[in-house]
Formats: C-alpha cells, structure tokens, sequence
C-alpha cells in the first residue's frame, strides 16, 4: 500500500500566484517556485544564493501538450537566473514564465552533488516525454561517490513528488498502460479495459483508466480526420496527428502508434471519434458492458456504503 506524504506550503505573499515555497517533512529539500514576473521578488531571497537545481518553464508555441523546459544548476542560483532573465541576444532565454529552484534547508548540496542531479533530471525528463528539453542531450556525470549517489537519487525522488503538487508535471512518471485484459484478480476499485466502437467507420479503441489519467492503448482507431466542429479537442487531435501518435491506417483511418493518455475520457473519446464526445457513456467496460459512468458512480456507490458500514461498526463498539 502507497504511504502518504506530508507537504508543507506557504504562500510568501499571500496569493496564489506569486511566490510559493514548498517541503516535504523529512527532508532536506527546499522548493521556491513563481512567475517571471515576481523574479526581481524571488532573486532577493536567500535561497537564491545556495547552491540548486532550477527549472525554466514555458509553452511550447509549436505543442500546446507539453510545456518547454530547460533545467540547470548553479552555485548561486539568483545569478544565474539574472542571465536567463536578458534577452535571447544577449544569451538569455525568451521562452520561460515560471521558475522553480530546489535548495537544501541545511546546505549541505555542493557542486558536484547538483551536476549529478541536473544529469539525472535531464536524462529522466526525456525519458517520461512530458515536455520538450531545451538542454538537449543531457552530459552523463558520475564523478561522485557510491554514497553520494544514493542520496542523490533519494533527493531527486523527492523532487518528482513535490513538482506536480506545484503543477509541474514534466517529471512524473508515465504508467506503463497493459494492453492484456484485466486479470480476474484484480481488485475491485482497478479500472477495467473499457472499449468505444464505431461500427459505421469500423474503428474500435480500447483504453483503461490509470493513476487518474484514461489511457487509450497502442493499435486503436480513430477517425481519419477531425469532422466535429473547429472547437473543443479539434487542436488535440491535430497535435497528436502532428507528433505521429496518430498514424494513417486502413480504410481512411489512423491508428495510434503508442499508448495515449488523456486528461479525461471525454478528451480520449473526442479524439477517437473525430468530434466531440461525451466518454462517460461512449467508453464501456468490455467485461460487464457498463458504461465509464456507469462503472464510476458505482465505485462511489459502494465507497460510501463501505465508509458508512466503518462508521456503524464504529458506533457499535462505542456502546
């Protein structure tokens, strides 16, 4: 069974956008974040003098699904921050509007310890494929001692939980979707394997939800070109037509070349289907033939019976 993590936020200004700091208890991590526009603000703040890792964070203009991202490391972050800020010709960089740096509380991180870390985090951001690298290829650094290493990746892991609880998800891991049935063991709050079928276009995509993200599997159709109207997930479709996930198939089709996730399942069943979809009743589960709503509210159904048989228990027991 996961653990549960404690984290600990503060609002420096008082807003909830402007300068934000961030730790996890028992460790010795420390994360400032903020926009651009706050970084005569940030760059005042002692953790700017220390010895981190940051992360530049910006849109893509040419991929509205994954952000732009450089990471670097420095011996004094807020200098350096100071150069990316100048403009493109004087070796500064346009592209970014949020900023995160991650320090340790008790300075203990030195040079070759942030080297190793930026190596790390460059070489796992391209491996997750959330973003799109501004660093390019990242130089492998291993001058560092066994222990060290260690606690290097401890401290790296750390990074990856905060991140995406400051709305940073360039790190996070991709589950590793299953093509295969759900096994008839599986316990019983695992999504099943849910299809959507257009029979008139013969296409068929089969997907599961996982880790709160609906996946649609290798090898599904979808419509071979968007007919909804120029609204909704039209730009998503073209993207991923653009990127290759969706790849010409038979028959006037496209076929997905790798698993897909998607922010919900109307979003999955808008791009299979060429227009927009309502996913709660286009995606049904192959085993019982309920619909994702359907699946869903019956999930919530028997949460709360359960969590109301506890509290009987519980007051049975206070008699």
């Amino acid at each position: 069974m996961t653990q549960g993590r404690s984290i600990r936020l503060f609002l420096v200004d008082g807003t909830p956008n402007g300068l934000l700091t961030a730790e996890i208890m028992n460790w010795t991590g420390h994360v400032l974040t903020g926009p651009r526009s706050k970084l005569s603000e940030l760059v005042q703040r002692s953790e700017c003098g220390r010895t981190g890792i940051y992360f530049l964070v910006g849109p893509d203009p040419e991929n509205s699904l994954r952000p732009l991202v450089y990471i670097g490391e420095s011996d004094d972050v807020g200098t350096r921050l100071k150069q990316h800020n100048r403009p493109e010709e004087k070796g500064g960089k346009d592209f970014w509007e949020k900023v995160c740096l991650v320090t340790s509380k008790d300075q203990n991180l030195t040079k070759a310890h942030v080297k190793y870390l930026e190596s790390l985090l460059i070489q796992s951001a391209g491996q997750v494929g959330r973003c799109k690298l501004v660093n390019g290829t990242a130089h492998e650094y291993i001058n560092l001692p066994e222990s060290d290493r260690a606690d290097m990746a401890f401290f790296m892991e750390q990074i990856r939980t905060v991140l995406p609880v400051l709305g940073f998800d360039f790190l996070r891991d991709r589950p590793m979707p299953s093509s295969e049935p759900v096994a008839q063991e599986a316990p019983a709050e695992a999504s099943p394997r849910f299809s959507l079928e257009l029979p008139r276009h013969g296409i068929r995509a089969t997907g599961q939800e996982i880790d709160g993200e609906f996946y649609v599997f290798k090898g599904s159709q979808a419509r071979g070109s968007w007919v909804g109207t120029e609204r909704g997930y039209q730009s998503l479709y073209n993207q991923l037509c653009e990127d290759g996930m969706l790849v010409e198939g038979s028959n006037g089709t496209r076929v997905f070349n790798e698993d897909q996730s998607f922010s919900s399942p109307s979003a999955a069943a808008a791009v299979v289907s060429g227009r927009s979809a309502n996913g709660r009743i286009s995606w049904k589960a192959e085993s019982s033939g309920m619909t994702y709503g359907e699946w869903q509210d019956r999930q919530v159904s028997e949460a709360a019976m359960c969590a109301e048989s506890m509290s009987n228990g519980m007051d049975g027991d206070r008699r």
